[in-house]
């Protein structure tokens, strides 16, 4: 017994620690980073439940078929779009009209916010303008934009325009705002002029959180496409929707949402990968 006791005793004591149990990995976890698998998982989970859910309740009879028809006749009126209606042609349309729009809004606005957001001089010249334009509905400017540009693309486009310049460059300042302060006075101490400071320092910090704002931005591009269409437009998927709706076709209206929400993802993802390949630090930092 006197070997195993002081056998026990010198484990107690000994400087090596018997080894920690591992803890069991829980479902909820602040701001822990889960496997690839289950974020594709989860992600299809919730679409197919939505559906599901949409499915059952039109094949019940639980809503009117006439306003709300079932998935899969939706899915089939899409398929006629596609096949026998040029509905690509319009898609195409649409997509042209958000990305010019929105390559021009952020060629105006990422300038524009990042001096706003590094000279206060600049700021205070341009900010309460900036801000007032926010406040205005981009679709109340409709007559107004028809009557200077006409019923063609000038007004599309800058109906698109104006729903995201200001926002953007609002967002872009905020972001430019909060770079440390020790960097920019770090440069400033090894003899760099303030345009060295902004191209070699601000921008690079802020660059990843800009990309951040032009994706969240170009989802309110995309919710604006349709009030850019509606108004004396022949094409585009709102003008397809429109006339969906003047015809009392339900199904042709919501493969129209169900097309723009298909983009709307697909640029999501594109920005998504962007940032990851441009920032891959950042990813690695998260994990």
């Amino acid at each position: 017994m006197g070997p195993s006791v002081s056998g026990i005793a010198s484990d107690r004591d000994g400087a090596a620690p018997l080894p920690a149990k591992p803890r069991a990995r829980r479902i909820f976890e602040y701001k822990r980073a889960i496997p690839w698998t289950w974020a594709l998982g989860l992600g299809i989970s919730i679409w197919v439940l939505f559906f599901g859910l949409w499915e059952i309740a039109s094949v019940r009879g639980w809503v009117n078929a006439t306003f709300m028809p079932a998935p899969h006749t939706v899915l089939g009126t899409l398929y006629v779009m596609l096949a026998e209606r040029a509905f690509l042609t319009d898609i195409m349309v649409s997509v042209y009209r958000i990305v010019v729009s929105f390559l021009a809004a952020s060629a105006i606005a990422v300038p524009i916010g990042v001096l706003m957001g590094c000279f206060r001089v600049v700021d205070a010249f341009v900010n309460p303008f900036v801000a007032a334009w926010r406040y205005l509905p981009a679709p109340s400017f409709v007559p107004l934009l028809l009557m200077w540009f006409g019923a063609g693309e000038g007004s599309k486009l800058a109906l698109l325009f104006i729903g995201v310049v200001f926002f953007l460059a609002t967002l872009v300042m905020d972001h430019t705002r909060a770079v440390r302060t020790e960097l920019i006075e770090t440069g400033m101490t090894l003899g760099a002029s303030r345009r060295q400071i902004l191209r070699t320092v601000v921008v690079p910090a802020v660059l990843p959180n800009i990309l951040i704002s032009m994706r969240q931005m170009l989802a309110v591009s995309w919710t604006y496409l349709v009030i850019a269409e509606i108004v004396a437009s022949t094409t585009g998927i709102g003008a397809v929707m429109m006339r969906g709706q003047r015809f009392l076709h339900v199904d042709e209206i919501m493969a129209g949402i169900v097309v723009i929400g298909v983009l709307g993802l697909a640029f999501d993802f594109l920005f998504r990968f962007a940032h990851r390949l441009l920032f891959p630090y950042l990813q690695r930092g998260n994990n």
